[in-house]
């Protein structure tokens, strides 16, 4: 966009109004990102437990308050530094909408809001090549199914993922200054913090921005021990010592198998995920990232070795390459934007050729949010959140037991019970000793309400009556209800995080 005047811009208020005018279209499309995903921040839908349980739960407990404390925390899995960032948000929600609901939904607000830098990321990738790749780029960051899916979620993927985008965009934009060489090398150290797991991602990116000058690994790295230093000091700060959770986290999983206690694939299957989630739609991507691939060729590199990687190891979920997810989705749309200058090309196209490019993205992207898997995904936890609601908003509650129900595919306990105290009965329990409907018979007193599937109702202790359900992990899974108060002292050994240490979970 250009600005036509009698007389020539003079000024810094000038340069500023042709600023504006020229940047209009990524502030546009940022709005529609942002009206895209901060809604999606209401919706209770929860793609993994460890948004909740990983996050979450740990930055209430930072607040002072009770909370479900998992086995990776208590192995020490896990640093301090995104609880910690985390608690802000989790704090100021709970004093904004007390009650459960706050804490849940600003931290969501925040990750929605963060995920905005890879459209901004993608806008200025393909600026570097046209006007017309930057604005399809960013569009289609703005409305790809999968990446507005992610945008709410506190999980360490989708942040880590913005922070790498932005890494990217500095470290290959030449020419290199020592200044953006730090700032990108402090990204990567914080996206490094975040998710680990991405560290071969990060090595690929950072030598293929300083393969041609060594020497300017140095700012580089000098960058990252400073985000590194700052998640040492956090992990100092509540009493860890510095990045021993690395060193558990590998331990826990590599020596001792405990990821792969929750599944094991061959390493074909992020590849079949690609078909699962984009079905015939592949074909035209595929093609499209070969075609836009030269354009970026460092983040085809980087989203390689990220799915590369991540295919050696046996526990598999989606989510582990959403790096991967975005980068191919930003050069497929940089291949798109060179289709859509051929077509500008014909004088009969002219006109038509970007809004029609537009449209085909926002075609495929909508059919595939609508289809296959995606409904059921975006349903995931919403049955829960509604019983859990109604749990937090019952004034009679004086107590809650979980009686066979799996705690990670709920809520979390302030949006569960607030401060009533929190009961579980697990058959692996070695306290129930193969007798749990007696076990539960005898702790009744401490509760009087319970969560249960229904098929489990004729084992529950006396005096209990259904009222609603709703699903919960692929079962249907009901409130059980008593009149009276709760006496505490009657199931003391009980309490879910006793219970969680004595079954391991």
């Amino acid at each position: 966009m250009t600005i036509e005047s009698a007389d020539p811009p003079h000024g810094a208020l000038s340069r500023w109004t042709i600023s504006i005018a020229r940047f209009h279209p990524l502030a546009a499309l940022l709005l529609m990102a942002a009206a895209i995903r901060l809604p999606l921040a209401f919706w209770p839908n929860v793609i993994h437990p460890d948004e909740i349980f990983q996050y979450l739960e740990p930055a209430w407990r930072m607040l002072g308050h009770d909370s479900i404390v998992s086995w990776e925390w208590r192995y020490g899995m896990r640093g301090w530094l995104l609880p910690s960032l985390t608690a802000v948000p989790v704090g100021l929600g709970d004093w904004v909408a007390p009650g459960g609901s706050g804490a849940f939904v600003v931290p969501r607000l925040i990750a929605a809001l963060v995920s905005l830098s890879i459209v901004a990321s993608a806008w200025c990738f393909g600026a570097r090549v046209s006007r017309t790749h930057a604005i399809i780029a960013a569009f289609v960051a703005a409305i790809w199914f999968e990446l507005a899916y992610f945008a709410p979620h506190t999980l360490s993927e989708p942040l880590a993922t913005a922070v790498i985008l932005l890494a990217a965009l500095l470290l290959t934009h030449a020419p290199l200054s020592q200044s953006r060489l730090a700032v990108g090398g402090a990204l990567l150290g914080l996206a490094l913090v975040l998710r680990f797991q991405y560290a071969p991602a990060i090595a690929v990116l950072a030598l293929g921005a300083c393969w041609r000058h060594w020497r300017k690994l140095i700012p580089l790295v000098a960058g990252g021990f400073i985000a590194l230093g700052l998640s040492g000091v956090a992990d100092a700060a509540h009493g860890a010592v510095p990045f021993a959770w690395l060193i558990a986290n590998i331990q826990q999983n590599l020596l001792h198998g405990r990821a792969a206690e929750f599944g094991v694939t061959p390493a074909i299957t992020y590849l079949y995920s690609f078909w699962m989630m984009w079905s015939v739609a592949v074909v035209p991507l595929l093609f499209a990232i070969w075609q836009g691939w030269r354009h970026a060729p460092l983040l085809l590199a980087t989203a390689v070795a990220n799915v590369t990687f991540h295919s050696l190891i046996g526990h598999k979920e989606y989510r582990f390459i959403f790096l991967s997810v975005v980068l191919f989705i930003i050069i497929a749309a940089l291949g798109s934007a060179d289709w859509i200058q051929w077509l500008r090309a014909n004088r009969a196209w002219r006109r038509w050729a970007l809004p029609t490019g537009a449209a085909g993205w926002v075609l495929i992207s909508g059919a595939l949010a609508a289809a296959g898997t995606m409904p059921v995904y975006w349903m995931r936890g919403t049955g829960a959140a509604q019983l859990a609601a109604e749990l937090r908003g019952d004034p009679a509650l004086c107590g809650l037991a979980l009686y066979i129900t799996s705690f990670h595919l709920l809520p979390g306990q302030d949006r569960l019970v607030g401060r009533s105290p929190l009961y579980a009965f697990y058959p692996a329990d070695p306290l129930a000793a193969g007798a749990l409907a007696p076990v539960a018979q005898k702790a009744a007193p401490a509760f009087n309400r319970i969560l249960s599937h229904r098929d489990s109702a004729a084992d529950l202790p006396a005096g209990f009556s259904q009222r609603n359900c709703a699903g919960v992990g692929g079962a249907e899974a009901c409130i059980f209800t008593r009149s009276g108060t709760c006496d505490a002292a009657a199931a003391p050994l009980f309490r879910l995080n006793e219970v969680l240490v004595r079954v391991d979970r």
